[in-house]
C-alpha cells in the first residue's frame, strides 16, 4: 500500500492551511497514494488561542477535508481542533475517505518541557482503528509516542500500520528523542509507523515566537522491525512510501514480542 506524509508548516489561517492540504492531497494521489497523512494541528499551528479556530466534526473545515478525500479517492488523516464540553478543545485527528469516517482525540496531553497542553485541551478517551483495503490502521498523536501501551493496544486491536501525526517541540536532544521513540514504538507493536510532523517553521522564515510545540520536521516511515525506510528533513515536503502489511506478519513471527508478553505478571 502506498502512503504519503504531507509535512506542513501550518500557519494560523485554517483556510490557507486547507488549500495547502488540498494541493498536497491531489499530488499524493497522482503518485498513487491510497492513504495521505498530515500533521497534528494541520488546521492551525500551536501558539495561538485554539478556542476561536475549533470547529465541530460537521463544521466547514471537516466538511472540506471530506470533500478533498473523496475527490482524491484516498483515506485522509489530518489534525484539527474540536470544541470540548468543558470549554476547552480536543486535539482531534479527522480520519476520512475510502469508506471511513471517524476521528481520534489525543489521549496523552503534552504537559511537559514547560508546556501545558491540558490547560486548553481536553483528553480523549478511546483508542481508534480503521480498516482500509483490508488493512487495519491505528492512530496516535505526538506525545502519545511516549506511551508504548497505546501502541501495543492498537496492535491488539488488529493494527498493522500506526499513523502518528505530530507537532513535535524543538529543543536540545528533541530530534533524537523523536526518532528513537518512533522506532521503539514500531518495535513494541511490530507495526509500521507512519510519523508525520509539522515542518520546522524556521525553514520557511518563521522562527517560533513562543514555547509552543510548532514542529521540527523529520517525518518518517518506519518498518515493523524499527528500520527507517523513508524520511524528510526539517522543511515542508511530501514523502511517498510503500508499506507492505505482510511485513508486519513476518516481523511478528520473527520477533513475537506481542505473543511473549506476561499479562499474568505485568
Amino acid at each position: 500500500m502506498r502512503i504519503a506524509l504531507g509535512q506542513l508548516a501550518s500557519g494560523t489561517s485554517p483556510e490557507e492551511n486547507l488549500r495547502t492540504i488540498a494541493e498536497r492531497t491531489e499530488r499524493a494521489a497522482e503518485h498513487g497514494a491510497r492513504v495521505v497523512v498530515f500533521p497534528e494541528a494541520a488546521m492551525a499551528r500551536f501558539g495561538i488561542p485554539l478556542g476561536p479556530v475549533a470547529e465541530p466534526l460537521d463544521g466547514p473545515f471537516a466538511t472540506r477535508l471530506r470533500q478533498v478525500a473523496e475527490r482524491a479517492g484516498v483515506l485522509l488523516v489530518a489534525g484539527m481542533f474540536t470544541p470540548a464540553a468543558d470549554g476547552r478543545v480536543r486535539n482531534t485527528l479527522l480520519i476520512t475517505g475510502r469508506g471511513v469516517d471517524t476521528h481520534y482525540d489525543k489521549l496523552h496531553l503534552f504537559d511537559a518541557f514547560g508546556f501545558a497542553e491540558s490547560a486548553t485541551v481536553a483528553p480523549g478517551g478511546r483508542a481508534v482503528t480503521a480498516e482500509v483495503d483490508g488493512v487495519v490502521f491505528g492512530f496516535a498523536t505526538c506525545y502519545d509516542v511516549r506511551f508504548p501501551e497505546l501502541f501495543t493496544r492498537l496492535a491488539d486491536l488488529g493494527a498493522r500500520v500506526i499513523v502518528l501525526p505530530a507537532s513535535w517541540g524543538a529543543g536540545p536532544g528533541k530530534r533524537e528523542q523523536w526518532e528513537l521513540l518512533v522506532r521503539a514504538r514500531a518495535l513494541d507493536a511490530t507495526c509500521w509507523v507512519a510519523a508525520c510532523g509539522q515542518a520546522d517553521p524556521a525553514t520557511v522564515g518563521e522562527p517560533p515566537e513562543t514555547s509552543a510545540p510548532t514542529g521540527i520536521g523529520h517525518s518518517m516511515v518506519v518498518s515493523p522491525l524499527g528500520e527507517v525506510r523513508a524520511r524528510l528533513e526539517g522543511e515542508p515536503g511530501l514523502l511517498v512510501a510503500d508499506v507492505d502489511p505482510e511485513e508486519t506478519r513476518r516481523a511478528r513471527a520473527l520477533v513475537p514480542v506481542l505473543a511473549n508478553r506476561r499479562p499474568d505478571v505485568l
